[in-house]
């Protein structure tokens, strides 16, 4: 169980990086050229989601690289970053695998009661 968080985590963490790299150029866009906003609408909370987009994959991939050795503290990290990428970039056709991933993850980590075997 453990191994599997490890690889689930790793794969959502580095999906997540994706989907914040794109989100944090969005929102960068729209700060060096404004009148975008007009056309494409905007963001709601820009903060949040440059915030998010480097702080969610870093959780998984921290909670991804600790499955192994400490799974409680690892399930919780990769529970957070599926959260955070849920409320602040929303299910869609980018999002739901690196969420699915790491809640995935999450679960898989905080259920693992003994190491597993070698």
């Amino acid at each position: 169980m453990r191994n599997a968080a490890l690889t689930l985590g790793l794969i959502g963490g580095l999906w997540g990086m994706l989907v914040g790299f794109f989100s944090f150029g969005y929102t960068d866009l729209l700060i060096r050229y404004p009148e975008l906003e007009d056309f494409t609408g905007g963001v709601a909370n820009m903060g949040l989601i440059r915030i998010m987009s480097l702080l969610a994959p870093i959780l998984a991939i921290a909670g991804a690289a600790m499955a192994r050795s400490a799974n409680l503290a690892a399930g919780v990290l990769l529970l957070i970053s599926s959260a955070g990428m849920f409320f602040t970039f929303g299910f869609g056709v980018f999002t739901m695998f690196p969420i699915a991933m790491c809640a995935v993850a999450g679960a898989l980590a905080l259920a693992a009661r003994k190491p597993d075997p070698h």
